[in-house]
């Protein structure tokens, strides 16, 4: 059941229904859905559901609950047959502060959690300067041949097995020119692309820091930290207000922080298989 408006107060939260909601996991959550709008989405009770055309990878064919859902047996088990008369695995995404009631009611219905992934945040003061490491050239990607050599070390780093064909190089081109970002790391002394990370198309002032990847022989390097801090100040520079990441790795929190990114919620993953 979808609980209605929300209503803003002075203390920096939402109120809808029982639940409250801070102005940061709203917006965030805001922020997710309309980023889904670019897959083919259905409506399902209080779930908001993406599937992608191109790519069964469950990190694209993800539902969102509405702010303060309270999904009946029923609506869960819509959501259930949808997913799986598009062929993928029922699956959300979401913060849980956001619709509380919600994970109660998937864990019922067989869904098991994937986990709890810090969310961080930073500002224009908090994000630190950081060199590029000795021997590596950062810049941003703007040719074919930068959006091929960034999908494929992000193939290797997350081994995703294949090579980019061009059709994926043709949607990364198409999607930078409409506002994301994209950076490439290259060893300076060969030009062997050594890492690449992106942000989204930002939209009302949030943009993910994402798919930041490393190939293995350039890791421990300080490479990841710096991609972090370069799309940042390209998103600050763009006019982002609110950049994010997801924290999918132990030492992630870590890694990020030496950026100046502080943990400030967390988003839950969750699956029936």
């Amino acid at each position: 059941m979808h609980l209605g408006t929300v209503a803003s107060d002075d203390l920096g939260v939402h109120a809808i229904g029982a639940a409250v909601i801070s102005d940061l996991d709203h917006a965030l959550q805001d922020y997710l859905r309309h980023t889904v709008q670019t897959r083919d989405i259905e409506r399902i009770g209080p779930f908001l559901a993406s599937f992608s055309r191109h790519d069964d990878n469950p990190f694209l064919n993800y539902a969102i609950p509405d702010d303060g859902a309270e999904p009946s047996p029923a609506d869960v088990q819509a959501l259930i047959a949808a997913c799986e008369a598009h062929g993928r695995i029922p699956r959300l995404e979401y913060f849980p502060t956001a619709a509380p009631a919600v994970e109660t009611a998937l864990l019922a219905a067989g869904f098991t959690l994937e986990g709890r992934l810090p969310v961080m945040t930073c500002t224009p003061e908090s994000l630190r300067d950081i060199a590029a490491p000795e021997g590596i050239e950062i810049g941003t990607a703007t040719s074919d041949d930068d959006f091929f050599a960034s999908l494929a070390v992000a193939n290797e780093a997350y081994n995703e097995p294949g090579s980019p064909d061009q059709a994926k190089v043709a949607r990364r081109a198409a999607a930078v020119a409409a506002g994301l970002g994209c950076v490439l790391a290259r060893d300076a002394a060969s030009g062997d692309p050594a890492g690449s990370g992106g942000y989204t198309i930002p939209y009302n002032g949030v943009t993910e820091i994402a798919g930041i990847g490393v190939r293995p022989q350039y890791r421990r390097r300080g490479i990841a930290r710096t991609l972090c801090a370069c799309l940042t100040r390209e998103a600050f520079a763009v006019g982002v207000t609110l950049p994010f990441l997801m924290c999918e790795e132990q030492n992630e929190e870590r890694v990020y922080g030496r950026a100046g990114y502080v943990t400030s919620s967390e988003i839950l993953h969750i699956s029936r298989q």
